[in-house]
């Protein structure tokens, strides 16, 4: 078992990174992925992403149907949100690179992503709820977005 070290801080510079597409789908990339699963299951965590351990790439795992029969961990490569419901929900989300630290945040309520598995081969899944909740987080983390940032938006469109 291999346990990466996790980044933190909201001004860690990889943590501000807009990451770049994988090329290649190799040994490598499996290695990593694993080593990501293994740092993410030691750290508690729902998600990880490939910058919140010092790595410049867009891949990140989420566990989806947390606490049921069908819980399992789904790494995604080259993730694209191809569809956002227009329907939001706020939810509590916290996060490795930060933390102790959580706060309320709108998300989409139903999403679709299309992504490369860690073999090369072409997805897709339409998730709602928390499946959704956690891979729009992940995904932000891949364009140099934290949670608190989407606080901020959040607190700067309340009128008064």
């Amino acid at each position: 078992m291999a346990k990466l070290k996790i980044i933190t801080g909201e001004n860690a510079p990889i943590l501000r990174v807009e990451c770049k597409a994988v090329k290649k789908f190799d040994a490598s990339l499996k290695k990593f992925v694993k080593d990501m699963k293994d740092t993410m299951f030691a750290a508690n965590g729902l998600g990880i992403a490939a910058p919140q351990v010092n790595k410049d790439m867009r891949v990140f795992l989420v566990t989806l149907d947390i606490k049921t029969k069908n819980e399992r961990v789904v790494a995604m490569v080259n993730p694209v949100l191809s569809s956002l419901s227009k329907e939001k929900e706020m939810g509590e989300e916290g996060c490795l690179s930060l933390p102790g630290l959580y706060g309320q945040v709108s998300r989409h309520k139903k999403i679709e992503v299309e992504f490369f598995d860690v073999e090369g081969n072409r997805q897709m899944l339409a998730l709602k709820g928390l499946n959704a909740r956690v891979v729009q987080h992940e995904n932000d983390h891949i364009n140099g977005v934290l949670f608190i940032d989407r606080m901020k938006e959040d607190a700067e469109n309340i009128v008064l």
